[in-house]
């Protein structure tokens, strides 16, 4: 692979200006093409490098990565036709609408030999960077609990997600399917890896197919817990609330930190009274940057050989963590992992 990474894109739907954004600010990549169905949508973006077929875009466009960005429901075709190619390529999640969907499609990465990443970039979110190196640096101790509230506010009434990404409304699973399985990640970047679950989930909006409330219960195999309480129709108090989509809360032996809806965090070592906790972030793009600094992450990985976090091997945890939940819901029991 040369020293500039000549990367191409599928989909270019409300997600896909962060990635492409991204992509563009990155001095060792070079955006090759961009494919989309609706052939307008990737003119727009890149007029001279627009394809409305995976197939004409793979046969006539000099690539080294492809980033998969379609809804789950067209994304196995996708994946087979890239993988079939050669190449290697990163993945939006939620990877497939189920367990099985999932690892099929890492078993086509897999039989054709190709790097597949998965682009789960809340655990770049700049926050939970700074939790993760306060964690290793001691300061915080070793870590009891952590919780998460989230609340967005962008769930209410007929009109709920359809100026962003319109088939939220018909996904059978929603609230942990789409969205909770960022925090599962999160929850396992920070805590380490999760034992078991017990949920509670509930459908608030009867617009949507899928739930969109719930409460998850997580034992983590080193003996902290965890709490995801999920609210997508009620909204924080944020200048933007779907900046860090809710607050956390991370309890520690020698002190907590707290993350509030406008990316700041708070420290209170024990037996002290709350601060602020300085570091440096950019308000940019989706999440802090988020976005870019997994593109980055990627960059890193594929061009310097550096360990990737979300490989999908690594990656399919967190869909089997999703897959208990749903199991814990429906039989009102807590789930082994």
């Amino acid at each position: 692979m040369t020293g500039v990474l000549r990367v191409a894109g599928v989909g270019a739907g409300y997600f896909s200006q962060f990635h492409y954004s991204s992509w563009q600010r990155i001095d060792r990549v070079e955006l090759t093409g961009i494919c989309d169905t609706d052939l307008a949508k990737a003119e727009a973006i890149a007029p001279d490098r627009a394809f409305a077929a995976v197939s004409d875009m793979l046969a006539t466009t000099e690539i080294d990565l492809v980033d998969v960005i379609t809804p789950p429901a067209a994304r196995l075709a996708v994946v087979e036709a890239v993988a079939a190619a050669g190449l290697p390529m990163i993945v939006q999640k939620p990877l497939a609408d189920d367990l099985m969907g999932a690892q099929e499609i890492a078993r086509v990465a897999r039989r054709a030999g190709v790097a597949m990443l998965v682009h789960e970039n809340f655990r770049f979110q700049p926050w939970y960077r700074e939790a993760r190196r306060l964690l290793d640096s001691s300061l915080l101790g070793e870590p009891h609990g952590i919780q998460f509230r989230l609340r967005p506010g962008d769930g209410r009434g007929p009109d709920a997600y359809l100026a962003r990404q319109p088939y939220f409304q018909q996904m059978p699973r929603f609230l942990i399917h789409e969205t909770a399985v960022h925090f599962i990640d999160t929850f396992r970047y920070l805590m380490g890896e999760v034992g078991s679950v017990m949920a509670d989930l509930r459908r608030l909006n009867p617009v949507i197919a899928g739930e969109d409330a719930g409460i998850v219960l997580f034992r983590f195999r080193d003996g902290a817990s965890g709490i995801f309480d999920g609210n997508r129709l009620a909204e924080m108090e944020a200048r933007n609330p779907r900046l860090t989509m809710g607050e956390m809360l991370l309890d520690c032996s020698e002190a907590s930190l707290r993350l509030d809806g406008d990316g700041g965090l708070h420290l209170k070592p024990h037996g002290q009274p709350e601060r602020p906790h300085d570091y440096t972030w950019t308000d940019t793009g989706f999440g802090g940057n988020c976005v870019h600094a997994f593109q980055h992450h990627a960059v890193a990985h594929f061009l310097d050989g550096t360990m990737a976090e979300t490989s999908v091997d690594k990656y399919l945890r967190n869909v089997r963590i999703v897959e208990a939940i749903y199991e814990s819901a429906a039989e009102g029991e807590w789930v082994q992992i």
